[in-house]
């Protein structure tokens, strides 16, 4: 395949008031459903690419209200998680998957392996070299970092409805999880639900935040509590508060 990016497309990296004061760092790889051109539609219908199969919805609006409301960085990736999902290490099948839920892809079915390099090297790499190199900085300068990723997930997988509305996902390191999952008494919130580490969704918090030695979680708030515009405010406001506690606590 050769290059996978033309010049004038969108850096899989993009960094938000980096300079931000808060001791968090949020995440958001799956903030968008961008298609490299090369890739076109991957055989997809219009339907699928706006669906959640290719992004994670409304996570990219909450996590940019954050960041305003506590004075956040934010790293963000735009590409769908079709064309290569951040969230997976190169050797994962889900990398590159070849069904999304219930969906065939079609444009990634038996990929040769230099396409697979080339989408690893131009999208994978790019985003965690900026993520690490965000972190280092912060390190250099004596400053905390605590790492929070937004994701958002679909009501219906498979046909089987979930009631959890928001999850707090964590694999090795529980501290920060377990402070928060304290702060929603009236909201169905559980800890790695409707997800967890058997599932390979921790792959970039054990990455940047477990090697390190850093505190870090992820939440996962269901996808049609925060698909409007008045939706994404109320739950940005929802999760502000208990994180700027946590942090001091």
């Amino acid at each position: 395949m050769g290059a996978l990016l033309h010049d004038d497309e969108e850096s899989p990296f993009i960094a938000v008031n980096e300079e931000g004061r808060s001791p968090y760092v949020l995440i958001c790889e799956h903030a968008a459903r961008l298609m490299p051109r090369r890739l076109g539609t991957l055989g997809l219908s219009d339907a699928d690419l706006n669906s959640h199969i290719a992004w994670d919805i409304g996570a990219e609006k909450v996590a940019r209200l954050l960041s305003r409301l506590m004075d956040a960085p934010l790293l963000l990736q735009r590409y769908s998680r079709l064309a290569y999902d951040c969230n997976r290490p190169p050797e994962s099948p889900g990398a590159i998957p070849e069904v999304s839920e219930l969906t065939a892809i079609p444009g990634n079915r038996k990929l040769p392996a230099e396409d697979r390099l080339a989408r690893a090297r131009e999208i994978y790499r790019p985003f965690h070299d900026g993520v690490s190199l965000v972190l280092d900085r912060r390190a250099a300068a004596g400053r905390q970092a605590l790492i929070v990723s937004i994701h958002s997930f679909t009501p219906v997988y498979k046909g089987k409805p979930r009631s959890v509305e928001l999850g707090i996902l964590h694999d090795r390191d529980t501290a920060l999880s377990a402070k928060l999952i304290k702060s929603f008494p009236n909201i169905d919130a559980r800890l790695n639900e409707p997800y967890g580490p058997k599932d390979g969704v921790l792959h970039t918090l054990n990455m940047h935040g477990f090697a390190r030695g850093l505190q870090h979680a992820m939440i996962e708030i269901r996808n049609d509590l925060v698909a409007t515009e008045r939706g994404q405010d109320e739950w940005a406001q929802r999760l502000s508060v208990p994180l700027i506690q946590a942090a001091t606590t």
